[in-house]
């Protein structure tokens, strides 16, 4: 038996895209059900009555405004018919604790809200006639605030500042929200400093189509560097290797030098104190310390020495493997060309990812306000919470939040991963389907959606726990002693290293099921052997493939801010660019992290295509390779490499069969476009 029931066979077979069939059904079923009941949170928020309070507001006494209530047993007040009262207004409107989502306040339903500052009980009588909306407690009567001993504490705090009803939800809202600066304690007095945030505004708003355009630059140079990597991705390559070889000898250089003159330094200062019958204070500290920063350069000089040999060492022995990289690039800026719509895949996704973090906030506001009418303790105000087994609402949907994220980066990796699949085992590239993207998407609906479940449910359940730990550290942050600490940070940067671990194994199980059409344990084992087998080409391929992309990053950050810097400096109609630059340069990395990401993965998949077409197929008819005529140069130079080590190793015998089998390339139509 195979991995999670799977058959295992005893010699592998890969027959890419032949044939099709449904994959981990139980999974799909599972994460449907799943998604059933995240539905069915929102439906009964909705039921309950949760939806609508959220939307139209309710008072202190568990009455939604804007509508008739029901009588609420033991709650004074309740059941009234708040049809004509359609906004809900606060007594205090500063004493909101939005992080605890307490209100401190007494709420009531209104008629209408206050337009101007209401200064005294007098004020508040002549707005209850006039307007018909009264703003103290529902038992008393508008035309006696002035003389009733309730008004200090059922009456609003005066003064009553001018407020306006929000578009949708009908809250009366000051005008003047500076009281609000109390729930950013952090930015209380950057906020009380109402020039300098008038100039920031200011300056976003004279400066946005500055940062459109600066934005759209971002857009533009990911997409030219892309091309760029194809074209130079030999000299790119190899110039940042030595790069980064030169970088590491000069550094290290240079820690040996500032060494050696420190320990200079302090031989002269300790001749010269011998030397001298007395000694000074100042001397003495300053010789030690002098000899305390000369060790410290000796650690650092050997820590410098030590990395430098195994990167030497590595650059050694992987020489050959960057060469596989160059290639990669290559081909996968081919694959753009070929597949454009790729580019696409980075913004569907983000779509897709942030419509459902919107309904996964809003259902979270629902649960708000979903429940059992509790009274308050400390206020005496109604409140509706979950309680008993309701409350694991909550964490299911929490649950839901992270799955199904996972669920959707993971369908992006399959959509790729797919189409890549289809452009590599093409023989004849003439003939690729009319959109190889929309059949990779069709294909994943109809067969995988329960292999892409299944690989995101893994994910999960690794990232749960580093989130729960995380938050137990916040929670004891200067509370737990050292070693609690670090056991702690320890298991969270484990965790964090196994799920980077699983996200680059399964994306590779999911480029094995869109080639064999496997489940996802069968793909994620044969995944893993291939790339165990080649380990020092993996090594090579994500260690200089991620450092160049992630130059790539910087490289279109800094163009782009070096852009904005001219073109924001150059406007002189307000003082303050920082915040637009600061936008700019956030959204030029964000753009360039999803199109390099999806570069990435190109890559990676082209080469797991790779290394099992070089390990079922030698070229030979009937095993004729897939790959492109870039990938096939670097195979042949890599047996003319074996060729001439053999030859050198058995110079007597010159058998003519060290010169292999003759290499068979692509059916024609399949040389590089």
């Amino acid at each position: 038996m195979g991995c999670c029931g799977s058959t295992e066979r005893t010699k592998r077979e890969w027959k890419p895209l032949e044939d099709r069939s449904c994959t981990d059904l139980p999974w799909f079923l599972l994460f449907t059900v799943f998604c059933v009941g995240m539905g069915s949170i929102c439906g009964f928020t909705i039921a309950t009555g949760g939806a609508g309070r959220l939307v139209f507001g309710y008072d202190s006494y568990g009455n939604t405004c804007g509508q008739r209530n029901e009588q609420i047993e033991g709650v004074r007040l309740s059941g009234l018919d708040q049809t004509d009262k359609k906004y809900v207004f606060f007594l205090d409107p500063c004493n909101i604790d939005i992080v605890q989502r307490k209100i401190k306040s007494m709420a009531l339903c209104v008629s209408l809200c206050p337009d101007e500052e209401l200064k005294t009980y007098q004020d508040l009588k002549r707005f209850a006639m006039h307007n018909g909306s009264e703003l103290c407690s529902y038992e008393l009567a508008g035309h006696k605030y002035p003389d009733l001993p309730e008004r200090f504490d059922k009456c609003p705090k005066l003064p009553v500042p001018p407020s306006k009803s929000l578009p949708v939800f009908n809250r009366c809202t000051p005008v003047d929200i500076s009281c609000y600066a109390k729930f950013a304690e952090a930015v209380v007095m950057f906020v009380s400093d109402n020039s300098v945030l008038h100039r920031l505004i200011g300056g976003v708003m004279a400066s946005k189509e500055i940062i459109v355009g600066l934005c759209l630059l971002a857009l533009v140079l990911s997409m030219i560097l892309m091309v760029i990597i194809r074209y130079i991705s030999a000299v790119l390559v190899w110039i940042l290797t030595a790069m980064v070889v030169l970088g590491s000898l000069a550094g290290t250089s240079i820690l040996w030098w500032m060494y050696i003159d420190n320990r200079l330094t302090a031989n002269k200062t300790l001749s010269k104190e011998t030397a001298e019958t007395t000694e000074t204070k100042d001397a003495k500290e300053e010789a030690g310390m002098t000899r305390d920063k000369a060790q410290v350069l000796l650690v650092y000089a050997i820590a410098a020495t030590v990395f430098t040999v195994i990167l030497l060492l590595l650059m050694l022995f992987m020489r050959k493997r960057v060469a596989l990289t160059i290639a990669l690039f290559h081909v996968a800026g081919k694959v753009f060309i070929h597949l454009p719509l790729l580019t696409l895949q980075p913004f569907c996704t983000f779509l897709a990812l942030l419509l459902f973090w919107m309904y996964w906030g809003l259902v979270l506001l629902f649960l708000g306000t979903t429940g059992n009418p509790v009274q308050n303790e400390e206020t005496g105000l109604t409140e509706f919470r979950l309680t008993g087994p309701l409350q694991y609402m909550t964490w299911y949907h929490a649950v839901g939040l992270i799955w199904i994220s996972e669920f959707i980066l993971a369908c992006q990796q399959m959509t790729v991963a797919g189409a890549v699949v289809t452009y590599y085992y093409t023989r004849d590239k003439t003939r690729l389907p009319v959109t190889p993207i929309l059949s990779s998407v069709l294909r994943l609906m109809r067969y995988h959606l329960g292999t892409v479940a299944k690989g995101s449910f893994i994910i999960t359940l690794v990232k749960i726990p580093r989130l729960f730990l995380m938050y137990v550290h916040n929670q004891l942050k200067g509370k737990e002693n050292a070693c609690a600490r670090c056991m702690l940070k320890t298991c969270i940067c484990c965790l964090w290293c196994l799920e980077k671990c699983l996200n680059y194994l399964n994306q590779n199980a999911y480029a094995a099921t869109a080639i064999n059409s496997t489940s996802f344990c069968t793909s994620a084992r044969d995944a893993f052997v291939i790339l165990v087998e080649n380990a020092l080409r993996v090594a090579a391929i994500n260690a200089v493939g991620d450092f160049v992309l992630f130059l790539g990053k910087i490289l279109i950050v800094t163009s782009t801010a070096f852009a904005g810097v001219l073109l924001l400096n150059y406007q002189r109609d307000y003082a303050e660019w920082v915040l637009p630059l600061i936008i700019v340069c956030l959204f030029a990395f964000l753009v360039a992290h999803c199109f390099l990401s999806i570069f990435e993965i190109v890559v990676d998949v082209l080469f797991l295509c790779f290394a099992i077409d070089t390990k079922y197929n030698d070229g030979t008819p009937g095993k004729e390779f897939y790959m492109d005529k870039a990938l096939m140069e670097f195979v042949e130079n890599s047996r003319k490499l074996e060729r001439v080590v053999e030859r050198g190793r058995s110079r007597p015998t010159e058998a003519v069969s060290v010169e292999g089998p003759e290499m068979k390339p692509m059916a024609p139509g399949t040389s590089s476009a």
